[in-house]
């Protein structure tokens, strides 16, 4: 588990090494300066010539430190001033009075064509204003040339908040970002212009990065140890029952994905509850399974009683995957909510039929229409630890929010899911995004080969099987969205992108545990 931060949480670590702990800013920007230094080195030879790029911050001085410990080193470099030295910073001037004593040439205007390696120091994250002028004449002139480009701490230009260029923002090939990574290094788009991201190590404290707070965190292949144990004295009830209701008339996929990756992250009985219609397909497809069926028809007395019974059977359930619109799974989801005192993980269909029932609760009370009112309403119809697991569209659909709006402001979206509310929502992206309260896990695995049909099905049995086998709502969502995307990797090592389908995804999980 590795803590990632927002700009203003960064300076206040900077801040906080700096004046409490007492460690000299030029110490850390020497530190930055060697980090950045070592990473060109392994890209570059002496026979290239390297343009350190500065502006007049401190982003800019840690650039020119750059410049020198290359140059030292014996690499051709030469520094282009990108503003007034008069305004910069004292540690860009100091900076810069160490380069001119070593004989390092300074230029304020130069041919981008002579070098073959950029060094980007122009802007840090501290950047509060839209790039134009030539700031912005100087990062275009950096993204349509064929250097090699190594961005300081941060793309120029990009928001370290948001993801998003402030206006525009140069292009990196690499990033040599500081002590703690940034949510504008890992969401998209910012993600795309910061190429291959190495986060160094320049001296922070422990103590001035937990002293921030951060809510926001990725995981990495030692979170696998977060996996329920496996026994040597056990049986297929130690490792829990997944009940999944899901799948309709010519929709039978969805339960058998959902049910066959739960088989596989260790679960140890899987029930489908569906369609008669669909009895012979899953048995043929999965024995292992336990089915259970109902018709599509209003629910009677014993109808009732028995989804009743399959619900107090299991220790997690599945619902809404290829369920389609109908009336007989919007009473089954009533008695879920009544009934269920489980772990429940909604998604699809199931989260399209919340949104109707909000829309109407909504009108019935005559409430606004706010983001706030609108997740209490959700919040009080779900059954306790409900894990929600919607794509961008579904969840558009739930908060009566523009689809564009979510897209563009995806960290605030997943905080306003975690107001007020004891719910997991798994908003489900190319960078999926787990939202809990007081937390947001940021999904960093998996690949565009996912995006095909019956993916997040696999995803809903992988949380359910590691609910089922102990882990709380909250750890499965965590881990089973971590492990979902590395099944997804070692699905595209073997079918590539354009050929990859849910069943290798499914397969991906095996290799991901054998270990």
């Amino acid at each position: 588990m590795k803590t990632v931060v927002n700009a203003s949480m960064m300076q206040a670590i900077d801040t906080y090494t700096i004046e409490r702990i007492g460690i000299p800013a030029i110490v850390l920007m020497e530190r930055a300066a060697l980090a950045v230094s070592l990473e060109v080195k392994k890209h570059c030879t002496r026979q290239d010539k390297i343009l350190a790029v500065c502006g007049i911050g401190n982003n800019g001085a840690d650039g020119v430190a750059t410049a020198r410990i290359l140059h030292l080193d014996g690499y051709q470099v030469s520094i282009l001033l990108a503003g007034d030295e008069e305004k910069g910073s004292e540690l860009l001037k100091h900076q810069l009075s160490i380069a001119r004593k070593l004989g390092i040439s300074i230029y304020n205007n130069i041919d981008f064509s002579e070098y073959t390696i950029i060094i980007d120091a122009i802007f840090g994250i501290g950047l509060n204003r839209t790039v134009s002028g030539k700031y912005k004449e100087l990062i275009e002139q950096i993204n349509q040339g064929e250097q090699s480009v190594f961005s300081v701490d941060i793309p120029s230009g990009l928001s370290a908040d948001t993801a998003m260029p402030v206006g525009i923002s140069v292009k990196a090939d690499y990033t040599i970002t500081f002590g703690v990574n940034k949510l504008g290094l890992i969401l998209y788009p910012g993600c795309e212009y910061a190429g291959e991201v190495i986060v160094a190590d320049i001296g922070f404290p422990k103590m001035a990065v937990e002293a921030v707070n951060s809510p926001y965190f990725i995981y990495d292949n030692s979170d696998l140890d977060k996996l329920p144990a496996r026994k040597n004295y056990s049986n297929k009830g130690t490792y829990g029952k997944v009940l999944v209701i899901a799948g309709s008339v010519n929709m039978s996929g969805a339960c058998f994905f959902s049910a066959k990756a739960a088989y596989r992250i260790g679960a140890g009985l899987v029930k489908i509850l569906t369609v008669p219609e669909n009895r012979i397909i899953i048995q043929s497809q999965l024995p292992e399974a336990l089915i259970s069926t109902c018709d599509l028809d209003s629910l009677d007395e014993d109808g009732t009683e028995k989804i009743v019974k399959e619900i107090k059977w299991a220790d997690a359930i599945v619902f809404g995957p290829g369920i389609g619109q109908n009336e007989f799974y919007s009473q089954v989801w009533e008695l879920l909510a009544k009934h269920a005192d489980v772990p429940v993980i909604l998604d699809a269909d199931g989260i399209n039929l919340l949104a109707r029932k909000i829309d109407s609760l909504t009108e019935k009370q005559k409430m606004p229409n706010g983001q706030l009112n609108r997740m209490e309403s959700i919040a009080s119809c779900l059954p306790k630890q409900t894990v929600l697991t919607p794509h961008l569209k579904e969840l558009s659909r739930l908060l009566a929010k523009p689809l564009d709006s979510i897209v563009k402001q995806l960290m605030k979206t997943a905080d306003d899911c975690a107001y007020n509310n004891n719910h997991i929502f798994v908003i489900k992206d190319a960078r999926t995004i787990v939202s809990t309260p007081g937390m947001r896990y940021i999904n960093t695995t998996g690949n565009n080969g996912m995006a095909t049909g019956g993916t997040g099905d696999v995803l809903t049995g992988i949380i359910a099987g590691l609910i089922a086998q102990g882990l709380t709502a909250r750890e499965a969502a965590y881990l089973g969205v971590y492990i979902h995307g590395l099944a997804g990797d070692k699905a595209r090592e073997a079918k590539g992108c354009y050929s990859l389908m849910a069943s290798d995804v499914i397969e991906g999980i095996s290799q991901i545990l054998n270990f």
